[in-house]
This record gives structure tokens, sequence and C-alpha cells, in this order.
């Protein structure tokens, strides 16, 4: 088997005989993660808009021991969100996991977006997730005796200058998350938030401003991007049996962003008391 068939990090067959769904399968986190868990033996059924990067993510995944299946699907439709699922489980017969990682936004300063394009990403983040959490559940968790639901959010959580509208977004699903823990946990559903930070994902690289993306690596305290496989390993635990006791937690995975931005010390603070102003030495 050659090693690109295999996972860096976990054992073969690990997802063997599971089902997962995986939205915004075609590109990015969602790829990675797609092909991670077909690494380890699942089936999995990607979902997005367009059906030729679906078809692409397809031909990487010829050869892994799982299987991957591409359906074009827009999340924010409800009777095709239904009728996704109903497919699904007439293939399958039943569903494991569901990955929420579909999602947008589009960098602007607030007074600039308008109604329609708040409700764009509202539509998409929340509305969307909601739609595939709740057919997940409702058509295939419930009846099952229980599942996971993992959905992919966004870090740091402090403010967010030029992204207000999916900021609000995913601080609603993250609180999604955390109420359908409480609310799902008599069905055996459990729910998990992951917030991710700063990726070196195609559209980070392209189609973010250039002087956005060329400062990306000093806002972060380890001094690098995440690598897309990097949060593929963290879904791929959290969808195995080493993940069955998480839930209605945030998970971030972001390099300390969310704590601090870029490294420490700055280069203007001094690092010996003597080099400090008199005021501050004690």
């Amino acid at each position: 088997m050659a090693e690109s068939s295999r996972s860096q990090v976990f054992r073969d067959g690990l997802l063997e005989g599971r089902v997962v769904v995986v939205s915004g399968a075609g590109s990015g986190l969602g790829r990675e993660t797609a092909l991670e868990m077909a690494r380890l033996g699942a089936t999995v059924v990607g979902c997005g808009r367009r059906e030729e990067p679906l078809s692409e993510t397809a031909a990487l995944a010829e050869g892994l021991p799982g299987a991957f299946e591409g359906d074009a699907l827009d999340i924010r439709e409800e009777e095709r969100v239904d009728a996704f699922f109903d497919r699904l489980l007439e293939r399958h017969g039943r569903l494991d996991v569901l990955v929420n990682n579909a999602g947008g936004q589009f960098l602007s300063p607030a007074e600039a977006i308008s109604p329609k394009g708040f409700r764009t990403v509202v539509e998409l983040n929340v509305t969307g997730t909601w739609l595939m959490s709740h057919a997940a559940a409702t058509k295939a968790f419930i009846p099952a005796g229980g599942g996971k639901i993992l959905s992919v959010t966004l870090s740091p959580h402090n403010g967010m200058p030029g992204m207000v509208h999916s900021g609000a977004a995913r601080a609603a699903v993250e609180n999604m998350m955390r109420t359908l823990s409480v609310e799902w946990a008599r069905f055996g559903i459990t729910t998990c938030a992951v917030a991710a930070g700063q990726f070196a994902t195609e559209t980070l690289l392209t189609k973010y401003p250039p002087e956005v993306v060329a400062n990306v690596e000093r806002s972060i305290p380890l001094g690098r991007t995440g690598r897309p496989e990097e949060i593929a390993w963290l879904l791929a635990y959290l969808a195995s049996p080493a993940g069955d006791f998480y839930s209605g937690t945030t998970i971030t995975i972001d390099g300390a962003r969310d704590n601090w931005v870029g490294p420490w010390p700055p280069d203007t603070v001094a690092t010996e008391s003597g080099d400090l102003p008199a005021e501050q030495r004690r």
C-alpha cells in the first residue's frame, strides 16, 4: 500500500464500517478531512455546491481503504438537504458522523456589508449547519440511537475586524453545538465545534489581499499557519471511539492565536530588566 494511502497518525481501519458526511468536501479543509476519513476506512459522502471539485476529491480518493462519494448540494435548501440524507440512507443504511465544514465569508468593513451580504453569510454558516444537523439527527441519529456532529468554526474568538458577519455566524454555531449537546444527549448524539485558526488553504492564499496573507504567520505565536491535515487529524480523532466522550465543547486549533497576536516577547519589549524603563523596574 502506498504511503499516501495511509494515515500518518492513526492505525489502519480505525473508521472502517463507518459512514461519514463531510460538507464542503471539494476543497481545503473539507477535502483533506474527507481524504483522511477514507484513509482510515470510512465511507465518506462529501457534498458541495459544485460537482467538479467533488469529482477532483473523488479522484484523489481512488485507491484509499475507504470510499468517497460526491453529491452536489446547497446546504441552505431544506428540501435538497432532506433528499440528500434520504439518498444516503437508502444507499448505506446508516450515518455515524456529520462534519459541518461548509461555510464562507468575505473580507469587508462592517459599514460596507449590505443586508443581503450579511444574510448570505448567516444563511450559509448558521442556517446551513442547522439544516444539516437537524436532518442528520431526525433521519439517522435518533432512529439509530446515536451519532456525532462536528462543526468547523473560526478562531480567534475576540473581535475579527472585517469579518463581523462571519464572527457572529460562527459564534452562533458554537452555541448551537453547546445547546444540542444537552438536548440531544438523551438520543446518544454528541456535538462539538472545532474552531480553526489560519490554515494554509488555497482560499487563504489566493482569495485574500496579499498584504493580509503576508502578515498572517506573524500574527500566530507559533510562527506558522496550520496545515490542512492537522485539522483533518483532529476531526478523525473525534470521529473515532477516542472522541466518544467529547460533547458540548469548542476545541480551538490555531497555534495559540486565540490567546495572543504574534510572537512573545515582541521586538519592542526588552527581555532583560536592565533594559526596561526606570518606572518599570522592580
